[in-house]
Formats: C-alpha cells, structure tokens, sequence
C-alpha cells in the first residue's frame, strides 16, 4: 500500500443479526489532528532492515495484511480506533522512515492516544523509541519484547538486528538507564556476543524453554511485575517470531519451540494491567511466508487484545 493511499477498511456485515454485531471496520476511522485518545494504527510497511540483516523480504507487506485480518475482528469493548496510515522505505533510506514513524508515534501521544505499530521488520523499534523520546515518554522507560533474539548486533547500518542496541546507546547518550527486557529468547538463535552484550547491558531475559510450563511463566511474570512497578512508562514491543513456528510460520525467522501463544497474552495482559504502555508495536509479519493466513490472523488476535486492553 502506498504511503500516501489510505486501506480501505471493509468486512462483514451482520445486518440481520440482532444485539451488537460491530467489527472493527466500522469502528476504525482515519486519524487526524482531532482523534482524541483511544488507540492509533500506523503501519510500518517497510522490510529494508531485513534486508540489511540477510533475512526473508517480505515484511513490507505486514501491515496491509494485519489490517485486513482486524477488519472482521469483532469489537469488544476496544477504545476510539484510528488509523494513520502507513510509513514507507521504497529507496532503501531505512533511517528516514524511521524518524518519519518517530514523528507519528509522537503525534499520536500528543493526542492521549496509544500508538499500536503493524509491522514491519523490528527495526521498527528504533523509529517507535524516537517517538516516546520525541513525546518525553523515555525516561525511566521499561521496555518489554517478546522475542527470540536479542537485536543487540554490532553493524555498520542500522537493521532489524540492531535497534536495541541502538536505543541502548542513545540512552547512554542521554545519561539514562536502559531497562530492557526479553522473554523468549533462544540459546538457538543467539550468539555468545549477543549473551555477552546482553551481559554487558544488564539486560534481563528469559528463555523460551523456561517459559513452556504454567509454573515457570510465573516465575517470570513475578520478576515482570517488579519492574513494571518501578518504571514510569512501559514500550511493549512484541516480535511474532517468539511465538512456535507452527503457530506463526509468517515471519522471517520461525521458531522450533518458541513460547505459546496463550502464554504470551498473559504476558501482554499483565504489562498491560500495569496501566502504563506508552506504545506497542508488532513487528514481523511476513505474509508471503505465510499460511493460510494464520499468523496475520495470530497477529490480529494480539492487536486486538493490546485495544481492548490499553486503559
């Protein structure tokens, strides 16, 4: 889709139905100067930094796809919902897109709302932190991924490998802590330079084999909890290839094992409880890697639970 080119939001109709029967493409409407609160779509049609990484192209399509997956998603309870269309990289300049997504992410704070981001490859990330940075949401900032890699790497461009360690030295930059956080990461999908920078950065994580019981995700969501009490604002960013490859086969790298799906809500769920997400994003869909549909449809799921969710 065309930056400039609005989607077009259409579904089902339930004219015959009786009681509510409303969708999200009825209730989604354009974003603007006057959209007031609730949550903002915008999309980040853009997979150069896949690209740059050696991944699976593809991811550019992400957002079409997961907004076409929401249209028919019933409404239940969800806020105001706006849309402000995409961003776009068709010139391989990666880092203006990403300021031009900071800009909308900013945009939309400005206006009390949430900025949900549809990805999109993560280097999405760096443009949602210019964002909170832009709007004064950065400091004592937790964030929180859902992933199975770290994106620490070391590279001479920026790419979706890269954006955490972006964030982490613009907050060194900045003279404040970099509170990151990740559950699902795989000794698999790691190097020992990603665990050693990890290290070197005080980041906490946890993996995604210690995150397969009930019991042990607990464990987690205790360590989660403190952290989210001593943060002032959460940027919850979710990476759909920390969910099991048979569930999300669309991304560009799939999971063997990964973390599952009704594990990984009740994560979102309780981040979001803690009434403090300044943004989100869900980044990864790679519809071409698809089938039939399944992870835009698992991505939708996600979205929609972030809405109704985000207080």
């Amino acid at each position: 889709m065309n930056p400039t080119e609005a989607f077009e939001w259409r579904g089902r109709i339930d004219a015959e139905e009786t009681g509510d029967s409303t969708r999200w493409h009825q209730r989604v409407r354009p974003a603007d100067a006057h959209s007031r609160g609730g949550v903002t779509l915008i999309g980040f049609a853009v997979d150069e930094g896949v690209r740059r990484n050696g991944g699976r192209p593809g991811a550019a399509e992400g957002p079409k796809a997961l907004r076409t997956a929401l249209a028919n998603m019933p409404v239940m309870g969800e806020p105001a919902l706006w849309d402000a269309g995409d961003v776009a990289c068709d010139d391989g300049a990666l880092e203006v897109a990403q300021s031009q997504l900071g800009n909308r992410v900013a945009e939309a704070i400005a206006r009390g709302s949430l900025p949900l981001v549809l990805g999109g490859g993560h280097e999405v990330a760096w443009g949602t932190f210019q964002g909170l940075e832009k709007a004064g949401r950065h400091q004592r900032l937790l964030i929180v991924n859902l992933d199975a890699h770290f994106d620490l790497r070391t590279a001479a461009q920026g790419n979706s490998g890269t954006p955490f360690r972006q964030i982490a030295e613009r907050c060194q930059a900045l003279g404040q802590a970099f509170n990151y956080r990740v559950l699902g990461i795989s000794r698999f999908a790691n190097t020992q330079a990603l665990f050693d920078r990890a290290g070197e950065l005080g980041v906490r994580y946890w993996l995604d084999d210690a995150l397969q019981t009930s019991d042990a995700l607990t464990v987690a969501q205790d360590a989660l909890a403190a952290d989210l009490a001593a943060c002032d604002a959460v940027y919850l960013t979710v990476c759909l290839d920390v969910l099991p490859g048979a569930q999300a086969p669309g991304v560009s790298a799939p999971a063997p094992l990964g973390v599952p799906l009704a594990h990984v809500e009740r994560l979102i769920d309780q981040v979001l409880a803690s009434g403090r997400v300044a943004a989100a994003d869900i980044a990864e869909l790679n519809p071409g890697q698809d089938r039939d549909g399944l992870t835009a449809r698992v991505a939708a799921r996600l979205a929609a639970r972030i809405a109704r969710g985000h207080r």
